[in-house]
């Protein structure tokens, strides 16, 4: 008692300086302190999905702990905690009921302190277990690999894009597309599995033919006896047929790329004067490829009509106007392919077209717009067959 005493009497004299000092650290430990940082997963990305917390609980197991704040990492990776009092702490990386990581942390008032979490550090990844690294490991390797098929099909799309623009823009002048070809030549050799890239391929094969074909005419030269002409036009036949084998062999076809493919073929074939092969390729687009058989069989019948096969035309129009009769150029191709087969009286002196022609003549009058270039030809045709002309334009219903 007279220790203590003592001790009372001794401190009486600094009363008032220990009130103000307590004061002071009263006012002091009211002022919380910021804490924010990034936390960075095991392959170098943003961690999300997660929450940082906070406890000052150093010497219980983790599951004794409590925590004074929690706050969510951001879809960035980043988090923040703004009412952090001052203290010692073991601040965690938690997922779902997981530790992820944990460092140390001491905070003053008023602190604004960063404390990222890179779990990339060589003290993080020391930390994991074997079956960790081994996990960590196989997956930095799909990763990369990802990655460059990533960087792969990046430079692709755009190489694509570029071909396709050269090539729309080479169409109405038949334009030289050399360096198209390379480009796509490059393009297969990176991804020689996807059907797409040789379908392009054969485009600008189809299109450098063309321009070779064009430039042959300008100098009278025959192009079907052109081997760089023909060549071409063989090349693109294979890439066609190389795409058409890698979509085939998907476990769900394209059935419209199918189809596009075969068309294709069907031009390119009519192109090198096989109409028998251009028109298989066609009859094979619409087999497969239903909903757009007009189109192919129009295709068809154009190709076999420009090779002089005129019943093959007629045959291929009707297969069009059977698939979509209110089209009107298949009519048109049609009348053009029986009204070669007129027959010329000479007592009459009068022209007698095969059945089916003038009717033909007739729908596509219905059906082609007034502006249309080729009704004024089937107008005079049908004139010089002495047939009363009915333009009544009827526009097809919209779909």
């Amino acid at each position: 008692m007279k220790i203590l005493k003592a001790f009372l009497l001794a401190t009486m004299a600094t009363t008032v300086v220990a009130a103000v000092v307590f004061a002071a650290t009263a006012s002091a430990q009211s002022v919380k302190a910021t804490v924010h940082g990034h936390v960075t997963n095991p392959l170098g990305q943003n961690f999300t999905g997660g929450d940082v917390k906070f406890t000052k609980d150093l010497t219980v197991p983790y599951k004794d702990e409590k925590f004074l704040n929690s706050v969510a990492i951001d879809a960035g990776g980043n988090y923040k905690a703004t009412d952090v009092a001052s203290g010692d702490y073991f601040v965690y990386v938690i997922q779902g009921d997981k530790v992820i990581d944990r460092q140390d942390l001491t905070v003053k008032a008023g602190d604004d302190k960063t404390l990222d979490f890179d779990m990339t550090r060589a003290e993080y990844v020391k930390s994991m277990t074997p079956e960790e690294k081994k996990a960590l490991e196989e997956y930095k390797k799909k990763n990369a690999e990802i990655v460059d098929a990533n960087k792969v099909i990046e430079g692709l799309n755009a190489t694509l894009k570029t071909v396709r623009a050269d090539l729309d823009a080479a169409a109405p002048t038949k334009a030289d597309v050399t360096k198209d070809i390379d480009m796509m030549k490059q393009a297969v050799a990176a991804k020689a599995d996807t059907g797409l890239l040789w379908v392009t391929l054969g485009n600008t094969q189809l299109a450098q033919g063309d321009h070779l074909k064009a430039e042959d005419k300008k100098t009278n030269a025959n192009p079907l006896t052109d081997d760089a002409v023909l060549k071409e036009y063989s090349d693109a036949i294979d890439a066609y047929k190389k795409a058409q084998t890698l979509d085939a062999a998907e476990a769900k076809p394209n059935t419209a790329e199918e189809g596009a493919t075969y068309n294709q073929m069907g031009t390119t074939y009519g192109h090198e004067n096989k109409l028998d092969d251009a028109a298989a390729a066609f009859e094979s687009a619409a087999k497969v490829d239903p909903p757009a058989a007009a189109k192919y069989y129009k295709n068809e019948a154009i190709v076999l009509e420009n090779g002089g096969q005129n019943d093959g035309a007629a045959a291929a129009a009707d297969k069009a106007i059977a698939a979509d009769p209110k089209q009107a150029l298949p009519y048109y191709l049609k009348g053009q392919a029986l009204v070669a087969k007129s027959t010329y009286d000479e007592k009459a002196q009068k022209l007698t077209a095969p059945p089916g022609c003038v009717e033909a003549y007739q729908m596509f009058l219905q059906l082609a717009p007034p502006n249309d270039p080729l009704v004024a030809e089937v107008k005079t045709v049908l004139a010089s067959l002495g047939e009363k002309i009915d333009s009544k334009y009827k526009a097809p219903p919209k779909k």
